[in-house]
């Protein structure tokens, strides 16, 4: 048995964090269902839609091609529904549905839900058990719960932004990290905190993440150091993002780089000793001139040979190191072929596809990849015939009323 078997949840959201939260749910065993609106026309968009154009010169990064691989890699092990919840008959059957649901996820801003009649007080009211998380940029309270954002906003607010980058840089923008993906974690935290909490109670519970939350509270430590003791981190000039020259990223013979995370003195040391430059051993945390000093014979050092030679003279050595990879270069790597992290299954219109698994491995109650992500409605008969209990005759008349 699957950890989360039995359980159901319906996923509100749209694209990214909400999907990649869900997407673990269901992974774990959890019967998720997307519900989305329904096609303006009488095509059905699919995922594999998307990939079309994959092998033509018109394939590029483009916004289609985000929302293609968005949809691909986090709506696998999903049913899709299909539903318009502006209508009065689409608002019944959602109501329906969560009276049989352990979960709903939302990805709207807040007000949205409560103004279509779904929100956590009206769904409590049909569904004590209920678990409503709520995915929004700024949260449900404060002056800025309406503003419109992104990762790349909300990793600005919280101050991660300003810690990435080079020294007397500008602002690097660390992808999305910060806030989407991190937040989709803490939504997941969330519900399975819920759902044990609900073995004791009985009861569900309203479950709010915040992008803007999720940022501070992953600079934790930092944000904490500066609280109590003022200090404020800069790019390029703390612990962790440059400031060390045993803490840092090097340039090698082949154009390529390479990681070093010597932060306690025995790794340091190790690496003095391999080096040929024991004299530096006592100098780890020195400063001034003599920093610079160790700077720069560390780039000179590390340009005389290449990544992979580094990589193989230092792996036995007891001194953290890394080679630093594109994803043509990961998936390759010996350690991550062993560690099984992709899963290739059979798409029923692109052929093979692969998808990475989940980076949690459970003894007993594994996660699965079963299903590639579904066509957008394609479950849509299914469940209201099986769950709800719908004639074809009234499935056909929603369809035409556009409510399905």
């Amino acid at each position: 048995m699957m950890a989360l078997e039995g359980i159901r949840v319906l996923d509100l959201t749209t694209l990214g964090p909400g999907n990649f939260a869900t997407m673990y749910l269901g992974d774990m065993g959890a019967e998720v269902i997307v519900i989305g609106p329904p096609p303006k026309s009488s095509v059905r968009v699919s995922a594999s839609a998307y990939a079309t154009g994959k092998d033509s010169d018109t394939y590029h990064w483009s916004m289609a091609n985000a929302i293609r691989v968005l949809v691909e890699s986090l709506n696998r092990n999903k049913k899709s529904l299909t539903l318009n919840l502006k209508a009065e008959e689409g608002r019944e059957i959602f109501c329906e549905l969560a009276k049989q649901s352990d979960v709903i996820v939302d990805g709207f801003r807040p007000g949205v839900t409560k103004r279509l009649g779904v929100d956590y007080e009206s769904i409590s009211k049909i569904n004590q058990r209920i678990i409503y998380v709520s995915m929004s940029g700024y949260g449900v309270n404060g002056p800025y719960r309406d503003l419109a954002g992104h990762d790349i906003n909300y990793s600005s607010f919280g101050g991660g932004i300003d810690m990435v980058g080079q020294k007397d840089g500008p602002p690097a923008i660390p992808m999305n990290l910060f806030a989407d993906w991190a937040t989709s974690l803490n939504a997941v935290i969330g519900i399975l905190t819920a759902l044990a909490a609900r073995e004791k109670t009985g009861r569900g519970q309203f479950v709010e993440t915040a992008y803007l939350d999720t940022v501070i509270g992953m600079l934790n430590p930092y944000h904490f150091d500066y609280l109590n003791y003022g200090t404020i981190y800069k790019r390029g000039d703390n612990f962790y993002n440059g400031a060390n020259p045993f803490y840092d990223v090097y340039e090698t013979k082949d154009g390529k780089y390479f990681t070093i995370g010597c932060n306690e003195p025995a790794f340091w040391a190790n690496l003095c000793r391999v080096l040929g430059r024991e004299d530096l051993i006592e100098e780890q945390f020195t400063q001034g001139e003599k920093k610079q000093e160790i700077i720069a014979w560390l780039k000179e050092t590390f340009l005389t040979k290449t990544r992979d030679e580094w990589f193989e003279e230092l792996k036995d050595k007891n001194v953290p190191i890394g080679k630093v990879y594109s994803s043509d270069e990961v998936f390759t790597d010996p350690h991550v072929i062993e560690r099984d992290m992709v899963k290739e299954i059979d798409h029923p219109k692109a052929g093979k596809m692969k998808y990475i698994k989940l980076p949690f491995k459970l003894s007993d109650s594994r996660g699965k990849i079963t299903s590639p992500s579904p066509e957008t409605g394609q479950h849509t008969d299914d469940i209201l015939t099986n769950m709800l209990n719908f004639s074809k005759e009234n499935i056909s008349k929603l369809r035409e009323s556009n409510v399905i």
